[in-house]
């Protein structure tokens, strides 16, 4: 890993502890999830930045991701 500094604003700071502390993880970890989600760092795989973009509003869509992306059949 390399260690780096960035600087925020109060209000950004006091959010993102907050965020982190609901998701049970430390900042640090929470930057690293949220700077994934917009640069890629496996170029092999570019399909993969839009991972997890589409929300369908059903919470067991994953159990028939087939239907949710191919519609449901007939």
């Amino acid at each position: 890993m390399v260690r780096t500094q960035i600087s925020l604003t109060e209000d950004e700071y006091v959010a993102t502890k907050r965020e982190a502390k609901r998701l049970g993880i430390s900042l640090a970890e929470l930057l690293r999830r949220s700077l994934r989600g917009m640069v890629s760092v496996d170029d092999s795989r570019p399909w993969m930045r839009y991972a997890g973009m589409v929300q369908s509003g059903d919470p067991h869509s994953s159990e028939d991701i087939d239907d949710v992306v191919y519609g449901q059949k007939i």
